[in-house]
């Protein structure tokens, strides 16, 4: 791997652990404020907004800077929505503004993947970003749900800064004052990321131009055979696990009477899963093969109605390990082989951006499917069976679909097949 892949998985490590433990920090929050109940599911949704919203357009941008600088900007946008967070923002409003952040970085961040590394150490590059970042949403959840504990926040907010008054008193204070530390260590990275010799693309100030571009690389990405399954595949997956490490924490209050702090341990455990079997699959699967895997999918659903029946610590984590493992196994291959299509059909940034849309708006979806069900008084175990339901039944429909387009277009996906096994660059 070259020099520069280390950089850059240092500045996605910080800023994606930071990211995570805010999500515990605003939880804290909003249950210090005595939020209503479907506050606390609408974070997700929240952090989605922007990368729905903006996907148009992050993808163009991406392509129209160094990579570095844009991910220097976009961490500097995520510091400014923790500052508004302490200066009384609502948090959903908040996090909203730290994921407009996380949205305009992660087009740059996998953009520069496929700028910096040949495609046949696209898979493994991609298992170590996916084992890194899922690494980091486990120490970022751990991280938060002790910065929101008794022990941590009492020695954080004991520390008395002379001349200034910080007017930190809050446990989820400390805890966020502690993220802008941890963005500011990601930007100093970001500057550091070398210049590759891509040529830049500039972005078109023409917004109408832009938008009928994205809707372009959607269509193209959703018409194209292989590349229609793993979007399908990788969508539904991240839309769910995206919500599942916010339902971990009312469903651990349900289940097991479990504060932030402790239910911050058990979705760690789920990411736990899902980080080895990623690392696994980078190591053991191709490309061409990823498509075998769309029955763990259905698994997974399965899985996930198990969770109603857990009512113990030692039931529950070698469970949510199996669970999160599922996860992973499915995404990392399915992951590569979209990017594979993507880029061979429109060049990375625009294909993360097209991925992104997608996966963001099956969180805010589902995230929004989930909230309002909490409103109208859905409990958490209600809410899970909902969720595996859909999850099987959608997966067994993408199983089906694949083995028609099989069928029905038996020549055009073999030949599909064959270019990612040859891991040649034909445009």
């Amino acid at each position: 791997m070259k020099k520069g892949f280390f950089t850059i998985m240092a500045a996605q490590f910080f800023s994606s652990l930071a990211d995570n433990a805010l999500l515990v920090g605003a939880i804290e929050l909003l249950k210090t404020n005595n939020a209503p109940a479907w506050q606390m599911p609408f974070l997700a949704p929240m952090f989605a907004l922007f990368y729905v919203v903006l996907a148009p357009f992050v993808g163009a941008f991406a392509d129209a800077l160094p990579k570095g600088k844009v991910m220097f900007l976009s961490n500097s946008i995520k510091v400014i929505g923790c500052l508004l967070m302490l200066f009384g923002l609502h948090p959903l409003l908040a996090y909203a503004v730290v994921g407009l952040g996380a949205a305009a970085y992660s087009p740059a961040k996998y953009g520069i993947l496929t700028e910096l590394l040949p495609p046949s150490q696209l898979v493994k590059a991609n298992g170590w970003i996916e084992g890194l970042t899922v690494a980091s949403i486990i120490l970022g959840v751990l991280l938060g749900g002790q910065l929101v504990g008794v022990k941590l926040s009492s020695i954080l907010l004991g520390f008395d800064f002379p001349v200034i008054d910080t007017g930190v008193t809050q446990p989820w204070q400390a805890a966020v004052s502690s993220m802008i530390v941890l963005y500011m260590i990601a930007a100093l990275f970001n500057l550091r990321i070398p210049r590759t010799d891509a040529v830049l693309q500039p972005m078109s100030g023409n917004l109408m131009e832009l938008l009928r571009d994205f809707w372009q690389c959607n269509s193209r990405l959703w018409k194209d055979k292989l590349g229609q399954i793993s979007l399908a595949s990788t969508t539904l997956v991240w839309g769910v696990s995206g919500n599942m490490r916010v339902i971990v924490f009312p469903w651990a209050a349900a289940a097991l009477g479990y504060s932030t702090t402790q239910a911050s341990s058990l979705a760690g455990v789920v990411v736990l899963g899902t980080a080895v079997s990623a690392v696994v699959a980078s190591v053991s699967m191709r490309l061409d093969l990823a498509t075998k895997l769309i029955p763990l999918g259905v698994l997974m659903g399965v899985l996930m109605l198990g969770l109603n029946v857990i009512t113990s610590l030692t039931m529950a984590v070698p469970f949510l390990i199996l669970l999160g493992a599922t996860v992973g196994y499915l995404v990392v291959p399915m992951n590569a082989l979209l990017q594979h299509r993507g880029h061979n059909l429109m060049g990375a940034g625009r294909s993360i951006a097209v991925q992104n849309f997608n996966e963001q708006a099956c969180i805010l979806a589902l995230g929004g499917l989930y909230a309002g069900a909490t409103s109208m008084g859905l409990s958490a175990f209600g809410a899970i069976t909902v969720f595996g339901l859909v999850v099987a039944s959608v997966m067994g429909l993408v199983g089906l679909w694949h083995r028609r387009n099989t069928i029905v277009y038996k020549a055009e996906v073999d030949q599909l097949m064959a270019l990612a096994r040859s891991d040649g660059h034909h445009h």
